[in-house]
């Protein structure tokens, strides 16, 4: 388990940002590189409308693997107690989140290489088994979005309003689908779908490139639990599918000669299905995805023992991600119309499945 030291002094600040579920600081570290984790300390605290302090899970905590000795993966960067707050260590200033907005081919190209180095980080963790006795609890951003969906919890007033309208938009049979997968997200039944620790919260925001040099990071705390790993696999993939919707740049990628959001997908899903191979979108992919850094074998959803993950459910939790998005933006930063706009959004998402998340070849 990689965890950041706290110390009197952060450093310089570098950038400050936040809603009302989490305040973010990145700093300059005082003390240079330590242990080769990184340059930068990240604090997460809690947001204005977010009571109590942000704690990583003991119970999770004690799972999360040092991935030192692997060096494709990225470093789980598991956060210290700091303040109310976690502090987190990284050899980068600005997430995947940040770089994915930069117009520049290599930054897309850094971006692939970080979602792969991520992809093995999760199988990592994914393959820790879970201790006899209690079960981690679920991610909490399922349990917000099952409590918004469900009307089973107060709710600001915005993302009150948020509600009636999803009731409006997508009616009862769309709502019930979205609460039977979040079900299935943490308590799967059948064969072939196990309960294995989660990150909670994998996505492009949480996940940090290095500024020249070291490690990817990938910032782990609050969030940790247990679920199906298709949770962790789509909460990513929802963060490229609703790039892909909102962005400018990314609609235009592949016409302006730059990685597109279905290229991403493949490298992140090929890099977890292959476990270990140097998947980061340079070689041979091209946007075809036809390549090594494509997405590995046709079948990216079997590995040599079989499957290593459920298409279908990956597509679902997306479908989460994107929804929970939604939700989270409501609650913390109040109404905007454009929520119509993800509220059609979704409703197609939950028509489909989620489908888009996964692309052909890999599913």
């Amino acid at each position: 388990m990689n965890v950041a030291t706290p110390a009197l002094d952060l450093g310089v600040p570098v950038a400050e940002y936040g809603t009302g579920l989490q305040v973010t600081r990145v700093h300059r570290a005082p003390d240079g590189d330590l242990g080769g984790a990184g340059d930068f300390l990240w604090w997460h605290g809690p947001g204005p409308r977010r009571g109590g302090p942000l704690r990583v899970p003991a119970r999770s905590a004690a799972l999360v693997p040092d991935l030192g000795p692997v060096e494709t993966a990225a470093l789980l960067a598991t956060g210290a107690p700091y303040g109310d707050g976690l502090l987190h260590r990284a050899a980068g200033s600005a997430s995947a989140a940040a770089w994915l907005r930069d117009p520049r081919p290599q930054a897309g190209r850094l971006v692939a290489h970080s979602l792969a180095a991520a992809a093995r980080a999760l199988r990592a963790l994914h393959g820790v088994p879970l201790p006899p006795g209690p079960q981690p609890l679920p991610p909490p951003g399922v349990q917000r979005l099952r409590e918004w969906a469900a009307g089973t919890a107060p709710l600001a007033p915005a993302a009150a309003r948020l509600r009636r309208r999803a009731r409006e938009v997508w009616g009862e049979g769309r709502t019930e689908r979205l609460l039977g997968w979040a079900d299935d997200a943490v308590r799967p039944s059948g064969p072939g779908a196990p309960v294995v620790p989660l990150h909670g919260w994998a996505s492009t925001g949480s996940l940090v490139p290095p500024r020249s040099r070291g490690r990817v990071a990938l910032l782990t705390g609050e969030d940790l639990g247990a679920g199906r790993r298709e949770l962790d696999l789509g909460w990513m993939l929802g963060d490229l599918v609703e790039l892909a919707w909102s962005s400018p740049l990314h609609r235009a990628a592949e016409n302006a000669g730059l990685l597109s959001v279905t290229d991403l997908q493949r490298v992140f899903l090929g890099a977890y299905e292959a476990d270990g191979s140097d998947t980061d979108g340079r070689e041979g992919g091209g946007h075809g995805g036809g390549g090594r850094d494509g997405g590995g074998r046709e079948r990216g959803d079997h590995g040599p023992a079989g499957p290593v993950y459920d298409p279908v459910a990956v597509g679902r939790c997306a479908v989460l991600r994107v929804v929970t998005h939604m939700r989270d933006f409501a609650t913390y930063c109040e109404w905007s119309d454009e929520l119509l706009d993800y509220l059609a959004f979704t409703a197609e998402l939950i028509d489909e499945e989620g489908r888009r998340a996964v692309p052909r070849g890999v599913s």
